[in-house]
């Protein structure tokens, strides 16, 4: 290949990315649960003015990050409204590890205050003029992937749930007979945090209750495999963001 057809071609793709990218738009949205003031992020192309499936994107536990935003405005250039909920409150971000798991502990112990948090933030998706809240979906990494879960076992009318990485065990299995939607699973083989034992309940939980359910293990993949830094996975990364499109391709068509 010569050098203009080169350089033809390199400006055919940036061209085709400022496009694809010109109509996203982006804002920061505060609501409230209980008189706490949350504060999402929601992200959706402008260029057509029909209703496009509306995703609820929950954070991992250092709380709503740039790492949801990107996430929030990828599903946005696919064409879904992205609402990137946040679990925590208004300017409550870990700033260590340390402070992220004594945070997300709390949570994780009350399952009930988990499930409202996601609750408000789905109420907010759903009050989008731009999604159609016939057409929703969940997704959640780490811990999100918990609280994705958990809106699933609460009953939440939508279509499909999705945990990346996330923990898996629960302490009311039962109420797995309250999920509504398809489950999706994307799991690391080689995750610490998850063990075997709490893939085996979950895949009895989802099999007992009739859950429309699978999951996706990834060789060698540790615990928050799709996130920068030292347990990054690239091809898991890539496989379960492609599972992902696959999924939601299955709820609402291509």
């Amino acid at each position: 290949m010569n050098r203009t057809v080169q350089i033809a071609l390199i400006s055919i793709v940036i061209l085709l990315a400022a496009n694809a990218s010109a109509g996203i738009i982006t804002k920061t949205v505060e609501y409230t649960h209980e008189g706490v003031t949350l504060e999402g992020y929601l992200a959706y192309d402008d260029t057509t003015s029909l209703k496009k499936p509306g995703i609820l994107v929950v954070h991992q536990w250092k709380g709503l990050t740039e790492y949801e935003r990107m996430r929030a405005r990828m599903l946005a250039g696919m064409g879904y409204v992205a609402f990137a909920a946040d679990i925590y409150g208004k300017g409550v971000r870990p700033r260590d590890n340390k402070e992220a798991a004594s945070l997300a502990t709390v949570y994780r112990k009350d399952r009930k205050l988990m499930r409202a948090r996601a609750r408000a933030a789905l109420d907010e998706l759903l009050k989008l003029p731009q999604a159609d809240p016939r057409r929703t979906a969940a997704i959640g990494y780490c811990f999100g992937g918990t609280v994705a879960l958990e809106l699933a076992r609460d009953g939440a009318d939508m279509d499909g749930f999705v945990t990346f990485h996330g923990g898996l065990d629960t302490p009311t299995p039962g109420d797995a007979k309250n999920i509504k939607g398809k489950v999706l699973a994307l799991h690391g083989a080689a995750d610490e945090s998850v063990t075997p034992e709490h893939v085996a309940a979950f895949q009895k939980e989802m099999s007992e209750a009739g859950v429309d359910w699978y999951m996706s293990i990834y060789a060698y993949a540790p615990h928050a495999f799709t996130q920068e830094g030292p347990r990054y996975n690239g091809p898991a990364d890539r496989r379960s963001w492609q599972e992902m499109q696959l999924f939601f391709d299955e709820l609402f068509g291509k």
